[in-house]
């Protein structure tokens, strides 16, 4: 230790600086405003391409998706959506049709079930339709014929054929004809036996006498 220098190097050969003070301190106390060079040297000290403390994102390896990730889950979801719209229409579309076709075929067979069981009752109405003609029903017999007529009326039964009406043959059949000077379309003059419909299904056509032009 010499006399120029009372302190001496230190043990590691380096000499001692004096210790000074920065202030870092991000407001200025004089003005009570933010300091320029603050700001600028953390952004100095900020690594580049690293995010910034607090970064909610921070850990994150890759860039999220966001609206576009909810749109394509959106798009997927309605096309699904319509795929199954789809797939009910038509389960219901072919349902109604098998229950139309159902209804249609029931009320053919019930039909059916009735021409059956009038083409089978045909000469017993015959018959009491001749006695009626001849005033031959009495009794008891009156009030079954009426029974008859009303049963089968609720099956859509009808009798048809009367005197004077134009002769059609897509419901009449002619059994005899004759002809007048006076006539100026062919009539029935007379009822043989009765036509029977169901609807417009023609069972038996109306067997009768018909009048024509010459």
């Amino acid at each position: 230790m010499t006399a120029e220098d009372p302190q001496g190097p230190t043990e590691n050969g380096s000499e001692d600086k004096p210790f000074q003070f920065t202030d870092k301190r991000k407001v200025d106390p004089e003005t009570a405003r933010p300091r320029e060079s603050a700001a600028g040297a953390e952004d100095a000290e900020q690594p580049a391409g690293e995010p910034a403390e607090g970064d909610p994102l921070a850990g994150l390896d890759f860039e999220p998706s966001g609206e576009a990730g909810d749109d394509a889950a959106l798009i997927e979801a309605q096309a699904q959506a319509a795929e199954h719209l789809d797939a009910l229409q038509r389960e219901r579309a072919s349902f109604t049709n098998y229950r139309n076709r159902a209804v249609r075929d029931q009320e053919a067979a019930r039909v059916r079930g009735v021409e059956d069981v009038l083409a089978a009752l045909l000469p017993v109405l015959d018959d009491v339709d001749r006695a009626r003609q001849h005033d031959e029903l009495s009794g008891p017999f009156v009030a079954i014929a009426e029974k008859l007529d009303v049963t089968l009326a609720k099956f859509g039964v009808e009798r048809y054929g009367q005197v004077g009406e134009e002769f059609d043959p897509a419901v009449h059949e002619a059994l005899m004809h004759s002809t007048d000077a006076d006539a100026t379309a062919s009539t029935v003059t007379m009822v043989i036996e009765p036509g029977y419909r169901i609807g417009d299904k023609v069972v038996r056509a109306a067997r009768v006498a018909v009048v024509g032009p010459e």
